[in-house]
C-alpha cells in the first residue's frame, strides 16, 4: 500500500511540473524573444517572433492567457526596441503587431473547437468507463479471508477492457475465481468477454463442483456463438464456414477454488497455471496437463477437478494471461515474468509477507517498462492470497482448562496489514 501511494505521489509531481512548464513556456519565449532585441537590436524583424507567443498559450493553457499575452505581444511588436531612431522599422513593427492580432484570432477560435472536443471526448470517456466496469467490474479488495488485487491492460489505446477477463465471488462452496483469454483482443472481444462473465457470475453459486461450473460455462459460449451466427454476416458468406471468424472462437479459462481450510482445486482449459508466492518463495503450479481450450473442441465426459495443494496464511497464487508472458521489447526479448515476481516479494517492502496489490503493481509497471508502453495483446493480472489466521481457542471466562490437557484450536479470520 506504501509503495502504491509513493508511485502515485511521483505521478502527481510529474503532472504538477509538467503543467507548470506548459504556463510559463509562452512567457519565456516572449522574454527571450525581447531580451534578444535589446542586445542585438534587428529594427523589429525579430519580433515576428512573437506571433508564436499566443498559439503557445492556446494550445498549452487557455483562451484566456492566449488573449492577454497576445495582447502584451502586440504592444510590445509596436516598441521601437532597440531601435537607434524612432521611426526605424516602423512598417515592419506595424506588420508584425497585425500578424500577432491575426494568429490571436485564429488561436481563440482554435481553442473553442478544440475544449468543445475534449468536454465531447470526456463525457464519451466516461460512458465508455461506466460500460466498462460493468463488463469487467472492479473487485473488493477482500472476500471470505482472501485478500484480492487485479488489474488489466488493453492493447485498444483507449479502452479498459480487451479480451482478457477475471471475476473473483464468495459462494457456499468456497472462494471461486475465472481468468480466461478471448481469441483476438482489443473492443472486438468484449462481447464474448460480457457473455462469460455473465454465465460464470450466475453458475458459480449455483454448481457444487467446478466441473458443472466448466460445462455450463461451455454451454454459455456455445449459445453466444450461435447467436452471433445468427446476425448478417459482413460481405455475405456462412456465419460458420471454414473461413468465418466464428469458426475458431474460443477462450482460454482457469477455474480455481480455494475452501475455507485453504485447499485449492482448478480446472484449467488452454490457460497458463497460476504461480504460488509463499513468503519470499516463488512457484509454478502445474499439477496437469490443461484441457483443450473452450469452443473448439467438447469437453470431455470426466471433469474431476485436480488437486492445486493448499494455501497457507500468508500464501497467494498469481494469476496471469499468456499476455503477460508473451509481451516482448524493442529486442524481442520474452518479458521475464518469474523473475519480477521473485524481485517483488524480494523487496524490503514485502517483509511482511507478499501483498497481493504490491505484486501487482509491481508486476505491471515492470512489464509496461519492458514493453515500452506498447502491448500487442491484452494483460489480466489476478492475485489471490489466504488471509486466514489459526489462533488457540480462548476458554470461557470462569472456566479452566484441566491439567495435562491441551485447549482445542478454532480458525478466526484477521485482516493482514498491507
Amino acid at each position: 500500500m506504501i509503495r502504491t501511494w509513493a508511485r502515485g505521489g511521483r505521478r502527481a509531481g510529474a503532472g504538477r511540473a509538467r503543467r507548470a512548464f506548459v504556463f510559463v513556456l509562452p512567457g519565456l519565449w516572449v522574454l527571450g524573444v525581447v531580451t534578444w532585441e535589446l542586445c542585438r537590436p534587428t529594427s523589429g524583424q525579430l519580433l515576428q517572433l512573437l506571433a508564436a507567443a499566443p498559439a503557445i498559450a492556446c494550445a498549452g493553457t487557455g483562451r484566456r492567457q492566449c488573449v492577454l499575452l497576445g495582447g502584451v505581444c502586440a504592444l510590445l511588436a509596436l516598441v521601437p526596441l532597440g531601435a537607434a531612431e524612432p521611426d526605424a522599422g516602423a512598417a515592419t513593427r506595424a506588420m508584425t503587431c497585425g500578424a500577432i492580432l491575426a494568429v490571436i484570432g485564429a488561436s481563440y477560435l482554435t481553442a473553442g473547437r478544440r475544449l468543445r472536443l475534449v468536454r465531447e471526448l470526456e463525457r464519451t470517456r466516461e460512458v465508455a468507463a461506466a460500460a466498462q466496469r460493468v463488463v469487467l467490474r472492479p473487485l473488493p479488495p477482500r472476500i471470505d479471508g482472501v485478500v484480492l488485487a487485479a488489474d488489466h491492460l488493453s492493447a485498444s489505446e483507449g479502452a479498459a477492457v480487451g479480451g482478457d477477463l477475471y471475476e473473483v465471488v464468495g459462494t457456499r462452496h468456497g472462494v471461486r475465481a475465472l481468468i480466461g483469454d478471448v481469441r483476438g483482443h482489443g473492443l472486438e472481444a468484449i462481447g464474448t468477454v460480457a457473455a462469460v462473465l455473465g454465465s460464470f457470475r450466475e453458475v458459480a453459486h449455483d454448481e457444487p463442483e467446478l466441473g458443472g461450473v466448466l460445462r455450463r460455462l461451455e454451454r454459455s459460449h456455445q449459445r453466444h456463438l450461435r447467436e452471433r451466427a445468427e446476425q448478417p454476416v459482413a460481405g455475405g458468406g456462412e456465419a460458420f464456414g471454414p473461413l468465418s471468424p466464428l469458426a475458431e472462437e474460443f477462450v482460454t479459462v482457469l477455474l480455481l477454488e480455494v475452501a475455507g481450510d485453504g485447499s485449492v482445486t482448478a480446472l484449467n482449459c488452454g490457460h497458463p497455471w497460476p504461480y504460488r508466492i509463499g513468503g519470499r518463495a516463488v512457484d509454478p503450479v502445474a499439477p496437469a496437463e490443461p484441457l483443450p481450450p473452450l469452443g473448439l473442441f467438447p469437453l470431455p465426459d470426466d471433469l474431476t477437478a485436480v488437486c492445486c495443494g493448499r494455501l497457507g496464511p500468508g500464501e497467494g497464487l498469481f494469476l496471469h494471461t499468456d499476455g503477460a508472458a508473451d509481451a516482448r521489447d524493442a529486442a524481442g526479448e520474452f518479458f521475464p515474468l518469474t523473475q519480477e515476481l521473485r524481485s517483488s516479494v524480494e523487496a524490503p517492502a514485502a517483509r511482511l509477507g507478499p501483498s497481493p496489490s504490491g505484486v501487482v503493481g509491481d508486476v505491471r509497471e515492470a512489464l509496461l517498462r519492458h514493453a515500452g508502453g506498447r502491448l500487442t495483446d491484452d494483460v489480466a493480472l489476478l492475485m489471490l492470497c489466504n488471509d486466514r489466521l489459526r489462533v488457540p481457542a480462548q476458554p470461557s471466562p470462569g472456566r479452566h482448562a484441566e491439567p495435562g490437557r491441551t485447549a482445542g484450536t478454532g480458525r478466526v479470520e484477521a485482516g493482514r496489514a498491507e
